[in-house]
């Protein structure tokens, strides 16, 4: 079953009408691009895995009767979600989707600025979820700094205007 079709809707409501735009296929295939997309998947695993720790760390508790503020729970199922959605960009960005690269540029800076200023809250957070916030946002700065590197602007570059 060829799941490319709807992949491709789901890529014109993410991308907007530059959803079609691709990188130069060559640039994508170098294998400094595939070796950046590799230490990307991989520290998205990582986020995941953080992200389902602090699920299994909520629940534990919950189970021995600690009462877990909402924002807790908010925040673990936020997390998750929205790495799944980063795992999604850098999957088609991968595939040479300019709209996904620049969408994962942006995330991968804005949420661990947005994480951080949480995290700084006075007893809005339990002291290990501040910690797995501080862990969570270095790596996506590590994600960051792969994709604002010389070689993956180059690839990713905007088309030339007509």
């Amino acid at each position: 079953m060829d799941l490319e079709p709807m992949l491709l809707k789901l890529d014109r409501i993410a991308g907007g009408r530059d959803a079609g735009v691709k990188a130069d296929p060559e640039l994508v295939a170098h294998p400094r691009t595939r070796r950046a997309f590799v230490w990307i998947t991989w520290l998205l695993a990582v986020e995941v895995l953080i992200g389902l720790a602090a699920l299994v760390v909520a629940f534990v508790l919950f189970a021995n009767g600690v009462v877990l503020a909402f924002p807790v729970w908010m925040r673990i199922f936020i997390v998750l979600a929205m790495t799944l959605t980063l795992f999604y960009f850098a999957w088609r960005a991968q595939r040479g989707y300019r709209w996904a690269y620049s969408r994962l540029r942006l995330f991968s800076k804005i949420f661990p600025v947005v994480t951080l200023v949480m995290a700084a809250i006075p007893g809005l957070f339990p002291f290990w979820m501040v910690t797995e916030q501080i862990v969570f946002s270095l790596i996506l700065i590590g994600v960051a700094d792969f994709l604002d590197s010389d070689h993956m602007r180059t690839v990713f570059r905007k088309p030339e205007a007509a």
